[in-house]
């Protein structure tokens, strides 16, 4: 059974567009960062990004793991590592 999932994006029927409510602009980012990680699409962006905007999406993934994140949720939510840090 794969580890990541991208179901969301599969079942979702609200609405799409940002700056309504912000349940609405929490699904719209769900929405458009579960499409943006779909391997065809990263391998068709990813070869088409500076190394700047490269280093600038990295930055900000990492900032936001840093900030909102607990060390044992980024092993268990992000990484998917089943480990006790």
């Amino acid at each position: 059974m794969p580890l990541h999932t991208h179901n969301f994006v599969e079942t979702y029927e609200g609405l799409v567009g940002y700056g309504l409510d912000r349940e609405t602009d929490e699904n719209t980012v769900i929405c458009y960062l579960q499409k943006f990680s779909d391997d065809r699409f990263m391998a068709t962006m990813t070869k088409r990004m500076t190394d700047e905007e490269l280093l600038e999406l990295f930055e900000l993934i990492n900032r936001l793991l840093r900030k909102h994140l607990a060390e044992s949720e980024y092993h268990a939510l992000f990484l998917k590592d089943d480990h006790d840090h």
